[in-house]
């Protein structure tokens, strides 16, 4: 079985250099396609500098696009699994590909997602926050599970994943253009489909942010775009009570410690991240009954 890894990367000198040598030190070897969209700091000098089995395709930045440009880069990769690494997830040890594949060993799965550990320098609330989205329990789920997870069910972050390149060309691969979430609406496909998903907790990368507030408006209001736009495909989701539980528990533990800046500093970003989903929802809402008043009136 043919492994390939692939990097979207645009200014990624922070840690570059550290992935790539964990990834070649890994215990499974991979093929490493790097697809670079404009990096004006050290990024290609890196990837040149990553020897045998790193390859580097450049785009222009006004080119990419999540779900387009990864599917153009699967095209150029020999894998039958296919890794998706951000450009800022690394993993923590060299078992990481060898631990992710572990459940391929069902040929029902399409695709594999890992735990993130959020980097030791994060705020307590970053650490807290990707605790409660990557716990230690694994699971795996189908289509009929959708009832019991809602929204959850649908999550699939390709920040670090597999996909099975079988199950990915059935279901007509990512959606392009799409402007984010990629992953979660291939995740409903390949479950709609009759396909099963997987977490696989012991695979673990360091990855978290340290987001400004405009940072976080910005990204949710595209993610409330794109949750707007799929709404009919992500049956059963309901992603304002599991945004309330993640509130209600990094709020609980925050107490518990008794950290009241980094608690003030949680509220207000979450309360930034809800408004930035909500406007990009109403904004989407409005497009589409513009879209059909209007094709309403040329049918008349």
């Amino acid at each position: 079985m043919k492994i390939s890894v692939i990097i979207p990367t645009r200014n990624a000198e922070p840690w570059l250099e550290r992935q790539l040598a964990c990834l070649k030190s890994q215990t499974v070897k991979a093929e490493i396609l790097v697809v670079d969209s404009g990096s004006t700091d050290a990024t290609l000098r890196i990837v040149g500098c990553g020897g045998d089995g790193v390859r580097l395709i450049q785009i222009p930045s006004g080119q990419f696009d999540h779900g387009g440009t990864r599917d153009f880069a699967l095209q150029q990769c020999e894998g039958d699994i296919i890794l998706f690494l951000s450009q800022d997830a690394v993993p923590t040890d060299g078992q990481y590909i060898e631990k992710l594949l572990l459940p391929f060993g069902d040929d029902g799965i399409a695709g594999v997602y890992c735990r993130q550990v959020a980097w030791p320098d994060a705020p307590e609330y970053e650490k807290l926050t990707r605790a409660f989205n990557y716990p230690e329990e694994g699971r795996v789920w189908s289509v009929e599970d959708i009832p019991k997870f809602g929204v959850k069910a649908y999550f699939f972050s390709d920040t670090c994943s597999a996909i099975r390149r079988s199950a990915y060309e059935a279901v007509g691969g990512f959606d392009r253009p799409i402007i984010t979430n990629e992953d979660m609406m291939i995740a409903a496909k390949f479950l709609h489909a009759g396909w099963r998903l997987a977490y696989q907790p012991e695979a673990t990368v360091w990855h978290s942010h340290h987001a400004t507030l405009a940072d976080d408006y910005r990204r949710n209001c595209r993610i409330g775009t794109v949750m707007e736009r799929y709404r009919d495909r992500l049956v059963g989701a309901d992603s304002a009570g599991e945004g309330t539980r993640m509130v209600r528990a990094v709020c609980g533990e925050l107490i518990k410690e008794r950290k009241p800046v980094e608690l003030l500093a949680f509220l207000t970003h979450a309360a930034v991240r809800l408004t930035g989903y909500q406007t990009g929802r109403r904004k989407e809402k409005r497009r589409r009954e513009q879209d059909e008043a209007a094709g309403a009136v040329v049918m008349l």
